[in-house]
């Protein structure tokens, strides 16, 4: 079996803030981040909908983390689950703000964080599954600026690769 973490990024909903308020805030896409070697996004950015209406991206991605050819993301979980202190343990999911198509000087802009602990799978033993996980905004960490409906399954690759470690 290959060894992969699935992700699914099915859903957005805002809630009221400065960014429904926000006008020249109208595109958004979300960025999946494994540490820092790894990146995927939605391949469309969609129109940014009024507080509580859900924003369908329905996009799937794979990261492979199999020992042959995926060897960096592999060791890095590994010191997930080696290294109880080591902070960067989760997945980041980024709400970035694209800028319309006439507006071409804007710069894309991350507008919300969204965090899936590795760890915490791995711990509960138990995958995340369509899911809504907390964004918070990227200018104030303690404001609540919606909610991204999620899937990571990630806990088969997390004990093959815990397997390995007590082998090791």
């Amino acid at each position: 079996e290959v060894e992969k973490i699935q992700i699914k990024i099915t859903s957005l909903s805002l809630t009221e803030s400065r960014i429904t308020a926000d006008e020249t805030i109208q595109q958004l896409f979300v960025e999946c981040r494994l540490n820092n070697f790894l990146a995927e996004e939605t391949p469309l950015s969609l129109p940014k909908l009024p507080s509580g209406q859900r924003i369908h991206y329905n996009y799937s991605t794979v990261i492979n983390v199999d020992k042959e050819d995926n060897h960096a993301e592999r060791e890095y979980l590994k010191s997930i689950l080696l290294k109880p202190d080591l902070p960067a343990d989760s997945l980041k999911f980024t709400v970035v703000s694209d800028p319309p198509e006439d507006e071409q000087d804007l710069e894309c802009e991350d507008i919300g964080f969204a965090y899936v602990s590795l760890k915490e799978i791995f711990q509960k033993q138990r995958d995340i599954i369509e899911q809504d996980i907390d964004v918070f905004d990227s200018q104030d960490a303690s404001a609540l600026i919606g909610k991204l409906t999620v899937t990571v399954e990630a806990l088969n690759a997390l004990r093959s690769v815990h397997e390995e470690c007590k082998n090791a």
